[in-house]
């Protein structure tokens, strides 16, 4: 409807008053930067390439998209049109109703994981458009996930990014080359890290709209940035398909649905007509190689004209048919840098080691090489934080993709330790090219102390029987530095030479069952390198006893402690008989 409505404003004398007016109204009314369209629809012009700066791989791998464009709003309605009509662009606000959801949900689950983002759902009904047409129209299932899958062309480098199967087939069927994969059109091995469980059903699936749309969220919001700001939002579209036009294409759905959209029954959504000029041979809504899915309607070839310099051309029965046009071949893509690596060297320390909750002093580096060992530059080599640990690069992301400089160097950005200690695998790989991974290990370690003390000289005392006034409260230091969250322990020892648990004296109560306990462990110092021990209690052995804490990093700290015998009760005096006194 979009385009007939488009016709109807160039059609005619009687209608090109109002196509000029319509198109003057709007560009007067444009912000600078705004441009309008031969049928009079806005599009933002992109700021200039120098305000753009990342060099992350794209989700969608460059891959196709539909260029179809907003209606333009007519500011008068035909008559007899409602204000859903298609003629005044109605049609083309309504959101299928689980579709709509999921981008509601997505927005609110980053408004409380990452608030400094901002990120409107409009910009990911935006994408959805653009990228599959709101999932072929809202053709999902109860759950959200599409009735078929949604495939994009091959990545083979025709037309497209080249990239090698990475999933051996797993998302997108094809054991060759990777294919963008569901409603976001996320590639596989992209979706390998930005995956996310929007349904909360245990599951991260490409083709499932809730899914999909949270991915496509936290993918936009990386890098700290913030979609209020111009310059942001702009970088984080182009990361998503780096193409100024399909920046364009983007910003003219998302101003569009600023304005007013509206839920509509799932499966009943308008598709969109026009895929973006790549080659690749999709349908024309843009599936490729579905197995088992129900795909797209593959648009009927225009018919031939009709030859007219030969014998009987045009005329039923007349003459041969002409032969269709043999299509042309399509150009053969040149070699890019990538194309020429063979492999990746270690361009920095193979083992880092950094305490926990610290930044890693060292960076990992990898320089890529062609098989005579000739540095390729501008190459994205992608870092990935492997297995479970809470080690992440800065910003809080476990994946980071970094362009290499000149020498054919990239240098991943600081990494951060975790809580969880040990071995930590941070895996480097070539974007858009099979050659063997590089994998560095980097060792977190336990956070230490090098000193205990007290935070009082209060004599501890009590009587047998009884408990202590006072909890005993230390700090920790290292290298005289507050040690926060510092592994302790603490155990009433025999003496100053045997550190074996005691058997009687001084005792804390288990709070499960409230008996003695005479060794405390998995204790650890707050943020200011605090601790303070539970309440002790004493037995009825009177004695001077020891109490021994230690750290994570030998810092031992011994307590005295001191039980007083309980007070005895006096015994009275016996008075001597009235007996014995008369006798006397």
């Amino acid at each position: 409807m979009a385009a007939q409505f488009g016709l109807r404003l160039r059609k005619g004398a009687a209608t090109t008053a109002l196509a000029a007016a319509t198109v003057a109204a709007l560009a007067a009314s444009q912000a600078p930067g705004v441009t309008t369209d031969s049928a009079g629809r806005q599009t933002a012009e992109s700021p200039s390439p120098e305000a753009t700066t990342y060099s992350e791989d794209t989700a969608s791998g460059d891959g196709r998209y539909y260029t179809d464009l907003p209606p333009l709003d007519s500011p008068k309605p035909s008559p007899g049109t409602g204000d859903d009509s298609p003629t005044v662009g109605g049609g083309e606000r309504g959101i299928p109703a689980t579709v709509l959801d999921a981008y509601k949900k997505a927005e609110a689950s980053l408004r409380d994981s990452k608030p400094g983002c901002n990120l409107p759902w409009q910009l990911l009904a935006a994408i959805g458009k653009v990228e599959s047409g709101q999932a072929r129209g809202g053709r999902v299932d109860a759950s959200g996930t599409t009735i078929g899958k949604i495939l994009g062309p091959q990545l083979n480098g025709n037309g497209f990014a080249n990239i090698s199967d990475t999933d051996n087939g797993a998302y997108d069927d094809d054991t060759t080359h990777d294919r963008a994969v569901g409603p976001m059109q996320f590639i596989p091995s992209t979706w390998e890290w930005a995956g996310r469980d929007g349904n909360s059903d245990g599951a991260k699936d490409p083709n499932n709209v809730y899914d999909a749309a949270l991915a496509a969220g936290h993918y936009l919001c990386r890098f700290n940035w913030d979609l209020s700001d111009s310059a942001n939002l702009r970088s984080a579209i182009l990361s998503y398909n780096n193409s100024t036009a399909y920046y364009k294409t983007v910003m003219s759905w998302l101003e569009y649905y600023r304005k007013g959209t509206h839920e509509i029954p799932d499966g009943t959504g308008s598709l969109p007509r026009t895929p973006s000029g790549n080659g690749g041979g999709t349908t024309g809504n843009g599936n490729t190689g579905n197995k088992g899915g129900s795909g797209g309607t593959k648009p009927s070839p225009s018919p031939t004209p009709p030859n007219k310099d030969k014998p009987g051309g045009g005329k039923p029965g007349g003459g041969s048919t002409p032969k269709p046009p043999t299509p042309p071949t399509p150009p053969t893509k040149p070699p890019t840098n990538t194309d020429t690596v063979h492999h990746l060297e270690a361009a920095g320390p193979a083992k880092l080691t950094a305490t926990a909750g610290a930044t890693f002093t060292d960076r990992i580096a990898a320089r890529t090489e062609t098989k005579a060992g000739k540095a390729v530059a501008k190459v994205r080599v992608r870092f990935t934080v492997i297995g479970d640990t809470d080690t992440t690069f800065t910003g809080g992301e476990k994946v980071a993709t970094v362009v290499t400089d000149s020498t054919g160097k990239a240098t991943a950005p600081g990494l951060v330790a975790g809580e969880k200690t040990g071995a930590v695998t941070v895996r480097a790989t070539v974007v858009g090219r099979t050659v063997a991974a590089l994998d560095y290990t980097a060792t977190v370690t336990a956070r230490r102390a090098d000193a205990l003390a007290r935070t009082t000289t209060t004599e501890l005392t009590c009587v047998a029987n009884g408990e202590f006034a006072e909890q005993v409260a230390v700090k920790a230091t290292y290298k005289g530095a507050v040690a926060g969250k510092v592994a302790a322990t603490a155990t009433l020892i025999k003496s100053p030479v045997d550190p074996t648990e005691n058997d009687k004296g001084p005792f804390f109560r288990n709070p499960a069952d409230g008996k003695p306990l005479r060794t405390l462990t998995g204790l650890q110092t707050d943020k200011d390198g605090l601790l303070t021990l539970p309440k002790l209690y004493a037995d009825d052995a009177p004695g001077t006893y020891l109490l021994r804490i230690e750290t994570e990093g030998g810092a031992t700290l011994t307590v005295e402690l001191k039980v007083e015998a309980a007070p005895t009760e006096a015994t009275p005096t016996e008075s001597p008989s009235p007996s014995a006194g008369a006798s006397q």
